[in-house]
């Protein structure tokens, strides 16, 4: 670590690197977050990659590298806001991703996310005793990866290992393009007077997602995808006549899945109450925090923030794209007579609804992490809450709701992108303090990363929907993506202002959130465990073949941190699992979107193929041969890699 009094931090070549980490963890988590409803936290990684490559060019120091990990760190959190913009193809509003909308929606809302951040910081970072789990892991790994030769022969370790494992993920990737192995193997079969289905997707990415997320949430995504395919699926196709594949697509995407739906509605909004009281006696303390700092005291470098004049001239800045932005989409529909309401109900909207998601989402980051933090529930309190206040200004009226339900996302897009940078940013900023950054350098790294972000996602989301297209969207094909949360944001919507929604299953599937919730609460009292009720729904609710694949990458995961233990350097070993499993996603994500471009090129997957159809049974053999084979391989490279970097 550097002994100099001012050490090299926010430099070019640091925002350089950041910039470039973007574009791969960017695309990776949209392509993730689309496909199977779950991100990756990008930090880490993005740490050990600056370590190797800034200590091959010599001079850097931890907070340099610090601020790579920033601005990667917050271009990834960008890329959640797929759970949000999706909803727009899905109501049949856009036929397209428009690029300027799009990425200014996104850094509008993320810059206002890091500035409310700000006044935060030393309330809940500072002077709070919350755990910032991902925070102090990021620390730790910048310290011993700065500290001495060892740590260099870790950084290069960690580097080769994502590197391993982004070559088996595009690997595989690669075999299934070509049909020599399937992309996909699914079997149909009798329960009762219904049908059941099993099967996965022959994705490494998927499997590796699992290893990141921990055995207790793929437990719970096992139960829910018992709960879908193996009673609720055979239940309500009992007696129905047709093909048993068609009565089975049909059952899952218009029943199964609104009972999932109704589940994850309840678990999420259980997830911020069941919080609530730590929230609160946490946030008690920022007033008196406050008034202690008003001693004219001179303040350490290490603990000088964003002037609070440019956190508000910033903030107020925003609401000039975004009540422009909020003009131009009304043009045209029945909102655009009422614009001084219109202009009313988005800042009050905006101002209220962001700083309250701001607060709540930042204190989960703290508490539970940000990979863990229910943000769902912010998002499906926000489209509730803004599809209220819609009705009693403008009334439902009779005619087309599109408009109306476009309106609803589009505000509640802004709120999403405050509560997810919120998120991240005081994870950073944690990160930051504990090893010495100076905070107003590493806010204007959270600014950078923002729209390094917004700039690469809106491109890498119109590929993905002209290739494969959103399920539920008009004229998506059989290979569309699920975007489990924004289709679940647009089903809210229309449901309260167009009257669409199935309410009786949706109801079915709170009920069973409720008892899954109550199962949770007494296996956490008695100290049996847990059953996150979040995952259960999702089990429910997304497709069998994303569900399995992943349930089996958690109890891999699960093993490798168990063989960890029982090394000599266990946190070593375990972090390097972690890197293998984040090289699996982005081999996997980045071929899948260099799939994508390639099915718009050509215009049909099938032209990419090898082999015919008659080759598919043996391509389903070869498929989950390779799967296993590629994994055996790329898991025992690493262990041995770990036993002896």
């Amino acid at each position: 670590m550097s002994a100099t009094p001012n050490p090299r931090e926010l430099t070019l070549r640091s925002v350089i690197l950041g910039a470039l980490l973007t574009v791969v963890f960017t695309a990776a988590n949209v392509y993730f977050g689309l496909r199977v409803g779950l991100t990756f936290s990008t930090a880490i990684p993005a740490a050990v990659i600056s370590m190797a490559l800034l200590r091959t060019l010599g001079g850097a120091t931890i907070v340099e590298n610090n601020i790579v990990q920033t601005i990667g760190s917050a271009a990834g959190a960008v890329a959640t806001m797929v759970f949000v913009l999706p909803g727009f193809v899905m109501v049949g509003w856009w036929s397209e991703i428009p690029y300027w909308e799009t990425m200014l929606v996104c850094a509008t809302g993320g810059i206002l996310g890091v500035m409310l951040s700000v006044p935060m910081r030393r309330a809940l970072v500072v002077d709070s005793d919350l755990p910032y789990p991902e925070g102090v892991a990021g620390a730790e790994i910048l310290k011993v990866g700065m500290a001495d030769a060892e740590g260099a022969s870790e950084n290069k370790a960690g580097l080769a290992t994502i590197m391993v494992g982004a070559a088996a993920g595009a690997g595989l990737g690669l075999l299934t393009t070509l049909r020599i192995a399937a992309g996909e193997v699914t079997k149909v079969f009798k329960i009762g007077a219904g049908y059941g289905t099993l099967g996965g997707s022959m994705s490494l990415g998927l499997v590796a997602i699992g290893h990141l997320i921990g055995l207790g949430t793929g437990i719970a995504m096992f139960v829910g995808m018992a709960t879908g395919k193996l009673v609720l699926l055979p239940w309500l196709s009992a007696g129905l006549p047709g093909e048993a594949e068609e009565v089975v697509g049909t059952v899952l995407s218009q029943q199964v899945r609104m009972i999932g739906a109704g589940a994850m509605a309840v678990a999420a909004l259980w997830s911020l109450v069941r919080i609530s009281g730590a929230m609160l006696r946490g946030l008690a303390g920022i007033a008196a925090t406050s008034r202690a700092r008003r001693g004219g005291e001179a303040i350490a470098l290490t603990e000088r923030d964003l002037p609070g004049g440019w956190v508000l001239g910033i903030s107020a800045a925003m609401f000039g794209p975004i009540l422009y932005l909020v003009w131009d989409f009304v043009q045209g529909g029945p909102l655009a007579g009422s614009i001084g309401l219109v202009f009313l109900l988005s800042v009050a909207f905006i101002s209220i609804v962001g700083v309250f998601t701001a607060v709540v989402t930042g204190y989960m980051a703290g508490l539970v992490g940000t990979s863990n933090s229910p943000v769902s529930g912010v998002g499906i309190l926000s489209v509730l809450i803004v599809s209220v206040l819609i009705t009693a200004m403008f009334g439902a009226g009779q005619g087309d709701k599109a408009p109306l339900i476009a309106f609803a996302l589009f505000l509640v897009s802004f709120v999403f992108g405050i509560a997810i940078i919120a998120n991240d940013n005081l994870q950073d900023l944690k990160t930051g303090q504990l090893v010495g950054s100076t905070p107003w350098k590493q806010q204007v790294a959270l600014v950078l990363g923002v729209i390094a972000g917004s700039l690469v996602l809106p491109p890498v989301l119109q590929l993905l929907a002209t290739s494969f297209g959103f399920a539920g969207a008009p004229g998506a094909g059989p290979n569309a993506l699920a975007a489990p949360q924004a289709s679940l944001f647009a089903a809210i919507a229309q449901g309260v202002l167009g009257g669409t929604l199935r309410w009786d299953l949706v109801g079915l599937g709170a009920a069973i959130g409720v008892v899954v919730v109550i199962l949770d609460e007494v296996l956490r009292k008695t100290g049996k465990g847990k059953l996150p009720p979040l995952a259960v729904g999702m089990g429910i609710y997304l497709p069998v073949t994303l569900v399995l694949p992943t349930v089996i990458g958690t109890v891999i995961g699960h093993y490798w941190n168990k063989m960890a233990d029982r090394t000599s350097r266990p946190e070593f070993t375990a972090r390097l699992g972690v890197l293998l499993a984040t090289g699996l996603v982005v081999g996997d994500s980045l071929f899948g979107l260099a799939f994508a471009g390639a099915v718009a090129v050509a215009g049909d997957p099938e032209k990419l193929a090898i082999v015919g159809e008659g080759f598919a049974p043996t391509a389903e053999w070869i498929g989950l041969a390779a799967v296993a084979a590629i994994l055996y391989a790329s898991y025992a490279w690493t262990r041995r890699k770990a036993l002896n970097a």
